[in-house]
C-alpha cells in the first residue's frame, strides 16, 4: 500500500484478529475487504442505509477511557474493550480507530439464526423451481448461518405469484422480504419513485404506486439488486439456470459511456447481459436497452455469407474481388464508432495501402443523465486514438455526397454504417456508378447496393477494445462463436491490406496488432491487451483535449452519498 494512503487507514479488531481499513468505511464493506464476510439482505454499497433486515448483527465495542481523565482504561496491560449492551447492525456503522467486532459469538450466532427463521416465517421453501436458484443469498445464508429448523406451526401466508410491476419486471411477491433495496434504487439513482410497501405485518408487499409502473429504462437493476427471488427479468424468467451459465466481462456498444457490462452464454448462445462493478465509469448500473443488445446475434437480418452482386461467394472470392476494387484507385472510407481500437487501426493500415478521405459519422441521441451519452457509438474516440481520424466525427456525410456528386469517389468502403439514413442517398450511388464494398453484420439499404458484402461479427464473438467518453481504454472478450466461416472484421481489413499493397500476408491476433500499437502510437506505449486492466485504463488525453465533445463528464450521474 501506498505511503498516501496509510494516513487513512485505522486498526481495527474482528475476532481477535487486528487488520488496517480506510477510515470512516461502512462496517460491512471494511469486513468484506480483510476477507471475512458479514451477512446482509438490505445493505448496498451504492445505496443508502435501511437497515431493516438485522441480518448484519454483530457485537461491537471500543477500547474505554476514564471519564474524568480521558485515559484508556487498561487491563492486564491492554485497553479495556467497553463492549456494547446488545449486538448492532454493522451496516449502519463505520470504521473507527480500536473498533473491536465479533463475527461469530454466541450472541451473534443466536441473532443470525432468530433473524432466518423470522425471514423464513412466510417464505415458501420451493428452491429447486426458483428463478433464483443459484444466485439467491436467502438460499445461501439460510444454510450457512440458519437454525436448520423452524418451530412455526401455523400456515404461511400465501402472496400472489408472477405480478407485473413493468413491462421488463416480473414480482413473485410471496418470495419477497422487505429488504426495500428496489425502492431505494427508484428513488436514489433511477429518480422514478414508482415503488413502496403497503399494508402491515404477514400482509405488507411491494407494489407500484397507483397508475404507475416500473418502466423506466433502468429497471431491471432492480433484478440485479434483489437478494432473492421476487424481482425477475421477464426476458430471461425460467429459461435457463445460472450455474450452467458461461460469464464473459465485455462492454455496452449502447453509448460512449462504455459500461461495463457481463455476459452470460451456454453453448454458443447468449441469454442474458448483467452489469459489471466498475466505479470509475458505471458503479453497478446499467440500461434496460443495453441488456437487449445480445438479440442483435440471432436476428433476422443478420449477414451470415458472402455476396458478391447479390450473390453467394466464398470469403477469397468476396476478398479478391473487393481487392481488385481497391486497386482500380479513387477511394473512400466511412469508417464507424462501433469499430474497435484494433479494427480501427487495421483500417489505418487499408487506407495507407488504397488511399482516400475517412468519414465517421456521428450518431447522436439524447443525454438521459445517468448512463446513455449523447454520443450513441462506443468507439468514436477510438479513431482519435489510432489516428484513423485527427478530427471530431462529421455530422453527416454530406461531404462524402459531394465527393460522390463530382465523380471523385470510384469505389467506396462502408464500416458497419447505413449511409442511405446519412445524406448519401441510393439514387446518387447509383447515378455515379459508385462500388460499395460492404463491411457490417446486418443487412440494411446499403448491403442492399453494395458490389461485395463481407459480413462481420458483432461484440460477443470477438475480443477488442473501446476508448469510452473519459479516453478510458475498455477491453471485452469473446462470449460466443460467430457464424460458421465468417472471418473477424479485423482479419479481413488486414487481408485487403495485404493483397492491395502486395506484403505477405501476416496471421492477424491480438498480440501481434498491440505489439504495433504500442509502438506506433505513443499514448498506447508499454500497453498490451493482457495488461488492460479490468476496470480499464484511462488515457492522456491531453492531444485531444482542445476538441469539443458533446460530453464534458466522466460519470453521467452522481452515485448516491451512502450516510448510516
Amino acid at each position: 500500500m501506498s505511503q498516501e494512503t496509510k494516513p487513512n487507514l485505522v486498526t481495527i479488531t474482528v475476532d481477535g484478529e487486528d487488520f488496517d481499513v480506510p477510515s470512516g468505511m461502512n462496517l460491512v464493506d471494511a469486513i468484506h475487504r480483510i476477507g471475512k464476510e458479514v451477512p446482509h439482505y438490505c445493505y448496498h454499497s451504492k445505496l443508502s442505509v435501511a437497515g431493516n433486515c438485522r441480518m448484519c448483527l454483530v457485537e461491537m465495542g471500543t477500547p474505554m477511557r476514564d471519564r474524568a481523565t480521558g485515559e484508556l482504561v487498561m487491563e492486564n496491560g491492554k485497553p479495556k474493550i467497553g463492549w456494547m449492551p446488545k449486538p448492532g447492525i454493522a451496516c449502519a456503522s463505520k470504521v473507527s480507530p480500536g473498533l473491536h467486532v465479533k463475527l461469530s459469538s454466541p450472541a451473534v450466532k443466536n441473532c443470525r439464526e432468530g433473524v432466518t427463521e423470522f425471514i423464513l416465517l412466510n417464505h415458501p421453501l420451493d428452491c429447486p423451481i426458483c428463478d433464483q436458484a443459484g444466485e439467491c443469498k436467502l438460499q445461501e445464508y439460510s444454510a450457512e448461518y440458519g437454525r436448520g429448523a423452524s418451530r412455526y406451526i401455523d400456515e404461511k401466508n400465501v402472496k400472489p405469484k408472477k405480478t407485473r410491476l413493468g413491462p421488463r419486471v416480473t414480482l413473485d411477491d410471496e418470495r419477497c422480504i422487505l429488504c426495500s433495496r428496489c425502492i431505494r434504487f427508484c428513488n436514489e439513482v433511477a429518480k422514478d419513485p414508482v415503488l413502496g410497501f403497503v399494508n402491515r405485518g404477514s400482509f405488507n408487499t411491494l407494489t407500484c404506486y397507483p397508475g404507475h409502473e416500473l418502466e423506466n429504462n433502468y429497471s431491471l437493476n432492480t433484478v440485479d439488486i434483489c437478494p432473492v427471488g421476487a424481482l425477475t427479468s421477464t426476458d430471461f424468467r425460467f429459461k435457463m439456470r445460472v450455474w450452467f451459465l458461461k460469464q464473459t466481462p465485455s462492454i455496452c456498444t449502447e453509448s460512449s459511456v462504455g459500461v461495463n457490462t457481463m455476459v452470460w452464454s451456454r453453448e454458443g448462445k447468449i441469454y442474458r447481459i448483467t452489469p459489471r462493478q466498475n466505479d470509475a465509469v458505471n458503479d453497478t448500473w446499467m440500461a434496460d436497452s443495453g441488456r437487449m443488445l445480445y438479440k442483435q446475434v440471432a436476428a433476422e437480418n443478420r449477414l451470415t455469407g458472402y455476396l458478391r452482386q447479390g450473390s453467394k461467394v466464398s470469403d477469397t472470392d468476396a476478398l479478391d474481388a473487393a481487392a481488385a476494387l481497391l486497386k482500380d484507385g479513387g477511394v473512400a472510407y466511412v469508417a464507424s464508432g462501433h469499430l474497435s481500437v484494433e479494427e480501427q487501426f487495421l483500417l489505418r493500415e487499408l487506407v495507407k495501402a488504397a488511399p482516400g478521405k475517412v468519414f465517421l459519422p456521428r450518431h447522436f441521441g439524447e443525454n438521459d443523465g445517468l448512463l446513455i451519452s449523447e454520443d450513441r457509438t462506443p468507439n468514436s474516440r477510438g479513431a482519435l486514438v489510432t489516428g484513423l481520424r485527427d478530427t471530431l466525427p462529421d455530422a453527416d456525410l454530406a461531404a462524402l455526397a459531394e465527393e460522390i456528386a463530382r465523380g471523385a469517389v470510384k469505389t467506396l468502403v462502408v464500416c458497419r454504417e447505413d449511409i442511405t439514413q446519412l445524406g448519401v442517398s441510393a439514387e446518387l450511388l447509383k447515378k455515379a456508378k459508385v462500388k460499395v464494398i460492404y463491411l457490417g453484420t446486418h443487412a440494411d439499404a446499403t448491403a442492399e447496393l453494395a458490389a461485395v458484402v463481407l459480413p462481420g461479427l458483432t461484440v460477443f464473438e470477438k475480443n477488442g477494445s473501446f476508448v469510452n467518453e473519459q479516453f478510458r481504454l475498455q477491453k471485452f472478450q469473446q462470449a460466443v462463436p460467430g457464424p460458421a466461416d465468417v472471418l473477424p472484421d479485423g482479419a479481413i481489413l488486414h487481408q485487403l491490406a495485404s493483397a492491395v499493397s502486395g506484403e505477405k500476408e501476416v496471421p492477424v491476433s491480438a498480440a501481434a496488432i498491440w505489439t504495433r500499437l504500442a509502438k506506433e502510437i505513443p499514448v498506447l506505449a508499454d500497453l498490451s491487451f493482457a495488461t488492460i486492466p479490468e476496470d480499464g485504463c484511462l488515457l492522456d488525453a491531453t492531444a485531444w483535449a482542445q476538441l469539443a465533445f458533446p460530453e464534458t463528464q466522466s460519470l453521467h450521474y452522481a452515485p448516491a452519498e451512502v450516510t448510516a
